[in-house]
């Protein structure tokens, strides 16, 4: 495995904590369909959908990690997402948020700033 796919694991792994601790239930990671991949999928303590796309960042990165969710990409977790919801008949709630994770600071944690409703 390439050390860019190990980073963003570890991304994914770390927002999906991070979730959990805000009281959040962890649905899906890494859901795979024909039209593209979900990075998780989560139900919020207030019962709303959140499909969350995780960006990862090496600490050379220029731009901030949510502007590689294009306007392409976006179409394409739209997708996914329609079809996860067909599969599954929910019928409540959902949004699209944006997870951006950056390298361990000082404190030797990752930083991780979440966007609600990204788009």
């Amino acid at each position: 495995m390439d050390e860019r796919k190990k980073r963003g694991d570890r991304g994914e792994a770390a927002v999906a904590e991070a979730l959990e601790r805000r009281g959040c239930a962890i649905l899906e990671r890494q859901y795979r369909c024909r039209w593209g991949e979900i990075d998780l999928i989560a139900r919020d303590p207030a019962g709303v959908l959140c499909f969350v796309e995780v960006k990862t960042r090496s600490p050379r990165a220029i731009a901030p990690p949510r502007e590689a969710v294009t306007a392409a990409k976006q179409r394409r977790l739209r997708d996914a997402a329609s079809w996860y919801l067909a599969q599954t008949g929910w019928d409540g709630l959902c949004r699209f948020d944006v997870a951006e994770v950056y390298p361990a600071g000082a404190e030797g944690r990752r930083q991780i700033k979440y966007i609600t409703g990204a788009f």
